[in-house]
């Protein structure tokens, strides 16, 4: 512990932002009031970026710039310089944004404790811009002062909050945590908009964060810290956010209801300064103790190289896997079910397509792109149709997988699916490999295959690789849904699958399929 405290406190960002600080509260000539965003800016945004990114060359000398830019703007009165110097730290935070979205984009919707620090980084322009508003002195429709407590709003509150989340979150894993992050997220947004448009929804989301810090108090009683120093700050740290937002709420209530009167003047002086020193003090130098190290391993499974359309089409494949107890133990698995697998031509498979009431608008608008792409052309209605079709191998030197095959399945005329199957084996365990090109990407499903009463489950909500994700270039991000499917052996020469997929854990699709022997 202490030589990771010597590390963060001795290194070329944090003294001098340190010392840039005390001069500026020293010497400066603005309102003390002002010196809470100016320690944001000068202290907690460096360090917290630092534990973050690592000390980079690149990195130290941009935040060397941006808090020296900070620290003159305590002297300088020219307005011209003013903005000038504002504008470079709106650029900084501009750049801090690109490197939490690219790290989003690198993993997906995956990981609420590594999502939490992105989405801090992201917000942190947003503060950025208000700054500059303040002070280029631009019309936002707010006074003066309301314009620079939105600024320090979303450099505490929506910066210093989600990254510190996040950290927290490489700690603890929960469902009550998984709750608490997009709660926590969302929060800023919607006390801005509540703000701005509509006081009774800033008391609605000051409602929200008070569940949400409450629970995470409680959740950081109960993690078992990597000291226990570090301990004692960091739940000092968050159980001083529980008194704060209790004042937040009396505020938002008197900006909806005109009672409970709270004054920003009160706010400024008790609100702000136990946020300042509890929370951001505190906070940061709890996890400068012992930064939590990130639990997200990278994707290294194959991904299929095929954009667009399939290329590689070559002899007919008769099923869409050789021998399906590569995947799982088919002991407990009906023999026709593994004979559907590898002997899939034979088979003759009828569809209906079923949309949740609440996203068929959506699919109905999708449905202008899908006849256009020829792929993922589901139909709307829910009628009971047969997909015909045919399987071909596909160049493994063109989609760069073991040995794929494409199933291209058509209702009538019009294409439905083209996807190409393969396989791939992490920590002994072959999953499912299965690529849908798109124009310039490719959706990629990586299924587990289970056997479950008898029946065999495929899922993109299994471990390790598990899940949906879209191929771009370099990246591969994991998207927000999930699907399933169960096929059973129905005992009259038929074989039955349902194939359910959800959005964020909110059904949307379901289809059933039967399939039998061709006659």
């Amino acid at each position: 512990m202490k030589a990771n405290l010597k590390k963060y406190l001795l290194n070329s960002i944090t003294v001098p932002g340190i010392m840039l600080f005390i001069a500026s509260s020293v010497f400066s000539i603005k309102e003390p009031y002002y010196l809470m965003l100016t320690a944001a800016q000068l202290v907690f945004v460096p360090i917290m970026l630092q534990l973050i990114i690592g000390i980079k060359r690149t990195y130290v000398g941009l935040i060397w710039i941006t808090m020296l830019s900070i620290f003159l703007l305590h002297f300088v009165s020219n307005s011209t310089i003013q903005i000038s110097l504002a504008v470079i730290y709106l650029v900084f935070t501009f750049i801090v944004a690109i490197y939490g979205a690219k790290r989003f984009f690198h993993r997906g919707f995956t990981n609420w404790a590594e999502i939490s620090i992105d989405v801090g980084m992201m917000y942190l322009f947003i503060g950025g811009l208000w700054f500059f508003a303040f002070i280029a002195e631009i019309n936002t429709g707010f006074s003066p002062l309301i314009t620079w407590l939105t600024a320090i709003h979303f450099h505490y509150s929506a910066f210093l909050f989600p990254v510190s989340l996040g950290f927290f979150g490489r700690l603890h894993q929960s469902k009550w945590y998984r709750i608490c992050v997009p709660i926590i997220l969302i929060g800023p947004i919607l006390v801005a908009i509540g703000i701005t448009f509509w006081p009774f929804l800033e008391v609605i989301s000051v409602l929200l964060y008070i569940f949400a810090i409450y629970t995470l108090i409680i959740l950081a009683f109960q993690t078992v810290f990597i000291n226990k120093l570090q301990g004692a700050f960091i739940r000092l740290s968050f159980s001083s956010l529980g008194i704060t937002i209790l004042f937040s709420l009396l505020y938002a209530l008197n900006s909806a209801f005109g009672k409970w009167g709270v004054s920003i003047d009160f706010m400024l002086t008790f609100h702000g300064l136990v946020n300042s020193v509890l929370f951001g003090f505190i906070g940061v130098l709890g996890w400068v103790m012992s930064p939590p190290k990130t639990k997200q391993a990278k994707w290294d499974f194959p991904v299929s190289q095929i954009r667009g359309h399939v290329k590689g089409e070559g002899e007919p494949v008769v099923g869409l896997v050789d021998d399906l107890s590569e995947y799982l133990d088919i002991k407990g698995i009906p023999s026709t079910i593994v004979h559907f697998y590898e002997q899939t031509e034979k088979y003759q498979l009828f569809a209906s397509t079923k949309w949740a009431i609440w996203f068929k608008p959506l699919a109905v608008c999708y449905k202008y792109i899908s006849n256009h792409m020829q792929q993922l052309n589901l139909p709307i209605s829910s009628e009971k149709v047969e997909m015909t079709g045919s399987i071909q191998a596909v160049s493994p030197i063109i989609d760069g997988r073991n040995n794929p095959r494409v199933w291209n399945r058509y209702i009538g005329n019009d294409s439905i699916f083209k996807a190409i199957y393969s396989h791939h084996k992490t920590k002994d365990r072959t999953f499912m490999n299965i690529s849908l090109p798109l124009p310039f990407s490719a959706m990629i499903g990586i299924l587990q295959l289970d056997e479950m009463d008898g029946a065999l489950l495929l899922s993109s909500e299994g471990e390790s690789d598990s899940g949906i994700y879209l191929a771009v270039g370099k990246y591969v991000f994991k998207l927000p849904l999930s699907e399933s499917f169960l096929i059973k052996d129905s005992k009259n020469n038929m074989l039955t699958a349902t194939h359910k997929m959800k959005i964020f854990g909110m059904p949307f699709l379901n289809i059933q399929y039967t399939m039998s022997l061709k006659q």
